[in-house]
């Protein structure tokens, strides 16, 4: 759709909601004006910290948000993309329920790791505020 082909670190699964979005977009309009001058004075804003190399920064551009259910999370791991829906009564991966991030996370590392920080949604400067990676209501 742009020209060029996907990078292949990026799922099938991954690609097809890019796609699905696109199409959306297309046929309804896309994002609003003001939804996308926010994300571009954000993408500036993490490109700037980025050229900086001043990681510390970050938490202070992104506002905090709560997980709400219709958002998508998006984690790369070892080559695969994952993706969990936020529902009313938790978290879903690849059809299958689960009641926490900590859960989705041991399940995709085989690991223990704390749920929100895997899918970095922690603030540095406090644990009670969330900050999606990515969220869409695809």
């Amino acid at each position: 759709m742009h020209g060029r082909r996907a990078p292949k670190s990026l799922s099938l699964a991954f690609l097809r909601r890019v796609v699905t979005y696109e199409v959306q977009c297309r046929t309804l309009g896309g994002l609003k004006r003001k939804t996308k001058v926010k994300l571009l004075s954000m993408a500036e804003a993490m490109a700037q910290i980025k050229e900086a190399g001043d990681q510390s920064a970050l938490p202070t551009i992104m506002p905090a948000q709560k997980l709400v259910p219709g958002a998508r999370l998006f984690r790369d791991w070892n080559g695969k993309t994952w993706v969990v829906d936020i529902t009313e009564t938790g978290f879903v991966m690849q059809g299958q329920s689960y009641r926490s991030l900590t859960a989705i996370a041991k399940q995709i590392t085989g690991a223990h790791w704390s749920g929100p920080r895997f899918f970095g949604l922690n603030n540095k400067t406090s644990k009670d505020h969330l900050q999606p990676v990515a969220a869409s209501s695809v």
